[in-house]
């Protein structure tokens, strides 16, 4: 079986699990435990971030090299477009989902974590698994009124990135006004990636996710309740409840359970 090494919360992790739903293919999560030391999965794959997707004795890392990966070895359904434009597009519109979106996106929900009390409340460090977590329990709740201070994150820096989110999301709207999905009638890399990178522009519902009930389905405050992306929330939605099922993660025994590696 497909093993998935992984951190939960991490929307490159789940842009995996979205490509492995999306083709049908069963898949066991290893979660990885943050921490110290990186031996297995540099062991496994000769660098130390997750995912990394293990598949007998291949072990390939990197969500793009994994999706490139699968779309080799079960074809169907396809994650590329004939055409060779559109499939441009397509390669375009990941990129710029590993990259700008999904640094847009976490920074912007750094800034709503410091000013938005009830999202704060629900984000509990007890409640909250993974490195969200990790980040509300480790930074003071002073660093984040102060709008990250110490940590990178200045005013404008928030201003401009909630900015690019913003002009993103118009943009994808208006991919989506009269078509399905982002490049046509049927869903393709693009659309998994952007989707899954939206995953802290608003939490998804669906059980999938090892995310506590309290935040599923909240988001960004002035972007999720926004009716000028209307549209992009219910396509992100709509390919949640078509595609995404989750797969069993092993349970813990004595020699048996997931692996729990440390990363710091």
């Amino acid at each position: 079986m497909l093993e998935l090494y992984q951190f939960e919360l991490s929307p490159y992790s789940e842009k995996v699990r979205l490509i492995l739903d999306f083709k049908g293919l069963e898949y066991r999560k290893q979660e990885v435990t943050p921490g110290i030391g990186q031996f297995e999965v540099f062991r496994l794959s000769g660098q130390r971030q997750v995912p990394v997707l293990k598949d007998g004795s291949e072990a390939i890392a990197d969500s793009t090299a994994i999706a490139q990966y699968l779309d080799q070895k079960f074809p169907e359904p396809p994650l590329t477009l004939a055409d060779p434009q559109q499939q441009a597009l397509n390669v375009l519109l990941e990129d710029w989902a590993d990259r700008s979106f999904a640094t847009d996106v976490r920074t912007v929900l750094l800034g709503a974590l410091g000013w938005d009390p009830s999202l704060r409340e629900a984000a509990l460090p007890n409640q909250v698994p993974g490195p969200l977590r990790n980040l509300v329990s480790a930074v003071p709740s002073e660093v984040f009124s102060v709008l990250g201070s110490g940590v990178g994150l200045s005013p404008e820096t928030l201003r401009t990135a909630r900015l690019n989110l913003e002009q993103g999301l118009q943009a994808l709207c208006q991919r989506l006004q009269n078509q399905p999905y982002l490049l046509g009638d049927r869903p393709v890399l693009a659309d998994l990636a952007i989707a899954a990178h939206s995953l802290f522009l608003k939490f998804p519902t669906t059980a999938a996710i090892d995310i506590p009930a309290g935040l599923r389905g909240r988001g960004i405050p002035g972007l999720v309740d926004n009716p000028d992306y209307t549209v992009f929330f219910e396509w992100r939605d709509r390919l949640y409840r078509d595609f995404r099922r989750g797969a069993a993660v092993t349970p813990p025994s004595s020699g048996n359970g997931p692996t729990k590696i440390s990363i710091d």
